[in-house]
C-alpha cells in the first residue's frame, strides 16, 4: 500500500481540491485509489458526496460508517478499530469518510504518544489507528494508493495521519503564508520522523501493523497560480523565486546556495498549476472534477478550452507524483 499525504499547515491553498482531482485522475488512469478524509473539518467528504448522502452519513447520534466511528471502540476502552465502511465514489475511487467528530480524539492522540515510549500496548493501538484503517480500507477496495487529506495544523491529529504516509506532498501558494508554512512544517515533520521512529521500536506486540513513518518530501505543487500573457503577475514573482531556497532549506534540511532562481527550473516542484477559478462553480454543480466537465455542466466555448488545458495540468502531475512515489500506472 502507498500512501501519500497532502499537508500544508497554511490553510486555504487548494490542498482538499487537489486530492479530490487527483484521485479522479488516477481512477481515470486505470489506477483504484483510496481517497482518506483526516480532516476533522471533512471538506474532502463533503466534495465528493451531496448534502443528502452526508445526512445519512452524519446522523444525529453514533456516526458507525465514519473514519472516526471505526476508531470509536478502541477511542473508549471497548475493544480495538472496527472494519471500516468505505464508501464508493466509482468502479476505482473508494472514499473514507470525514467526520467533524473526529476532533475530539486530538487528546487522546496526543495523550498517549509520550506512553509509547514506556512500550504501552494500547498507547501503539491508538496511534496506529489510523493506517490500521487505511489497510484495512485499501484491501477491501483492491486498492495499493491511499491519498490522504490532512488538516492545516500541527496538532496530534496530523502527527497521527502523517506518520502513515510513505510520500508527502506539499501544495502551496505563492505568498508569504505559504513560505512560512514551509519553515514550520519542514523541521516538524524531520522531528515527528525521528519520534516515531524511536517509539517504533519499542512496541511490545509483534503482530501490530505499524506505519515505518518514512514521511519522504515528494515536493511541492505551487496552486492558484494566477497568469498573465503566461508570466506570473508581478505580485506573486518575488515569493514564486524564494520558494525553491525556503523548500530545500526547510523540508530538505539541505543547503539552499545553490537553488533555483525560480520553481521553473526546481527539480522538487511537481507543477504549477494554473488558475482555473472560473471552472470550479461548474464542477461543485455538476458535483465533478473539473476536467470531467462537458458542454451540459455548462463547459462552452473559453470553458470547454480550459477543461482540456485542466485535464493535460493533472494528467502531468499525476504522472510525476507516480514516478516520484513509485506508483504504478497500467
Amino acid at each position: 500500500m502507498n500512501t501519500i499525504a497532502f499537508f500544508n499547515n497554511k490553510g486555504g491553498v487548494g490542498k482538499t481540491s487537489l486530492v479530490y482531482h487527483l484521485a479522479w485522475m488516477y481512477a481515470d488512469l486505470g489506477v483504484p485509489v483510496v481517497a482518506a478524509d483526516l480532516d476533522p473539518q471533512a471538506n474532502l467528504t463533503s466534495m465528493f458526496l451531496d448534502e443528502e448522502r452526508l445526512e445519512e452519513l452524519w446522523p444525529d447520534g453514533e456516526h458507525p460508517n465514519t473514519l472516526n466511528g471505526a476508531m470509536q471502540p478502541l477511542l473508549r476502552g471497548l475493544g480495538d478499530i472496527t472494519a471500516p465502511y468505505v464508501e464508493p465514489v466509482s468502479e476505482d475511487i473508494g472514499l473514507l469518510v470525514g467526520d467533524l467528530a473526529l476532533s475530539a480524539s486530538e487528546d487522546e492522540l496526543n495523550s498517549q504518544w509520550p506512553l509509547c515510549l514506556n512500550r504501552n500496548e494500547r498507547a501503539f493501538r491508538v496511534l496506529s489507528a489510523f493506517w490500521r484503517i487505511l489497510e484495512q480500507a485499501a484491501e477491501a477496495r483492491g486498492a495499493d494508493l491511499v491519498l490522504v487529506d490532512v488538516g492545516p495544523n500541527l496538532g496530534a491529529i496530523n502527527r497521527a495521519a502523517l506518520i502513515t504516509a510513505q510520500h508527502v506532498v506539499i501544495p502551496l501558494a505563492p505568498d508569504l503564508f505559504s513560505l512560512q508554512g514551509l519553515r514550520n512544517l519542514g523541521p516538524t515533520l524531520r522531528d515527528w520522523k525521528v519520534e516515531w521512529s524511536e517509539r517504533r521500536s519499542r512496541c511490545p506486540t509483534s503482530g501490530l501493523s505499524l506505519p515505518t513513518g518514512a514521511m519522504q518530501p515528494a515536493g511541492y505543487v505551487v496552486l492558484q497560480h494566477v497568469v498573465r500573457l503566461d508570466r506570473p503577475v508581478q505580485a506573486y514573482g518575488r515569493w514564486m523565486a524564494r520558494i525553491p531556497g525556503v523548500y530545500k532549506r526547510e523540508v530538505m534540511g539541505e543547503s539552499a546556495q545553490d537553488s533555483p532562481r525560480t520553481v521553473a527550473g526546481d527539480p522538487h516542484c511537481l507543477a504549477t498549476l494554473k488558475n482555473y477559478r472560473s471552472l470550479m462553480p461548474l464542477a461543485q454543480d455538476a458535483r465533478k472534477p473539473m476536467f470531467h466537465l462537458r458542454a451540459a455542466d455548462g463547459a462552452i466555448g473559453g470553458h470547454a478550452r480550459a477543461v482540456q488545458e485542466c485535464h493535460v495540468d493533472f494528467r502531468t502531475l499525476a504522472r510525476r507524483i507516480a514516478d516520484r512515489c513509485e506508483i504504478r500506472i497500467p
